[in-house]
């Protein structure tokens, strides 16, 4: 299973939020490729990049720090937040981003998302699949529609995705736990390569999802929090 730290961005800081409420933001440090940096050295090879600004504006803004990390660390990046459009999948390409997540363009312009899948293949696009009371919610968690999360994301694994970050919104932020029922449901019922996201809250949370089967952890809160060292990270990786 891959480990995945991630970096969340609001004006070009890095920053942590509470099921997604912009109002809960938290800085943790004024310089994400620091931490990105911090990241590497720990012998991490992965990070999970949200611009929030973008996602609230629906276009992308903090490319200037994708552009940063992807040139000053060997990380392998998945970018998400904001990319709406072909100009914002290209800008996020053209800034070093190994993988684009999209989720509200996947729930609302299925037309473009599964032109991307074809475009630029499953290996480079991740549908993102955050949900709450298992409805798919959009545009930084602002927006909320009717599509239960696993039909969402068998849906689209019929039309070529390969991988899903999947986000239950109650629990992100809140270091008590990861969705496993809902994970299980998903790893059961599909072959999709399944990224946890939210809720992790000590290095055991980390080794269930391994034993759940998914295919990479998306780790936040609990490494700002110091509730997980970057030490026993690099144990498991």
């Amino acid at each position: 299973m891959r480990i995945i730290p991630a970096i969340d961005i609001i004006n070009g800081k890095c920053v942590r939020l509470t099921k997604g409420d912009y109002s809960t933001q938290k800085i943790y440090n004024e310089d994400p490729l620091e931490v990105a940096k911090a990241f590497e050295a720990n012998g991490i090879q992965y990070l999970h990049l949200v611009d929030l600004d973008g996602a609230k504006a629906k276009h992308i803004i903090n490319h200037k720090v994708l552009y940063n990390i992807a040139n000053n660390t060997s990380l392998k990046i998945d970018f998400g937040g904001g990319i709406q459009s072909n100009q914002d999948i290209t800008i996020a390409f053209e800034n070093g981003a190994q993988q684009i997540t999209g989720g509200s363009i996947a729930a609302n312009n299925p037309v473009l998302f599964e032109e991307w899948l074809l475009t630029f293949g499953s290996e480079k696009i991740i549908l993102g699949a955050d949900c709450l009371n298992r409805k798919i919610a959009t545009h930084g968690w602002q927006q909320s529609t009717s599509i239960d999360v696993v039909d969402f994301i068998k849906n689209y694994q019929q039309k070529g995705v390969a991988y899903c970050i999947c986000t239950d919104i109650s629990k992100d932020g809140m270091l008590q736990g990861t969705s496993n029922e809902l994970y299980k449901e998903i790893i059961n019922s599909t072959n999709i390569k399944l990224i946890a996201s939210g809720g992790v809250a000590n290095i055991n949370d980390v080794k269930l999802l391994q034993t759940l089967g998914c295919n990479g952890a998306i780790i936040g809160k609990a490494i700002y929090e110091n509730n997980i060292t970057l030490k026993e990270l690099q144990a498991l990786c």
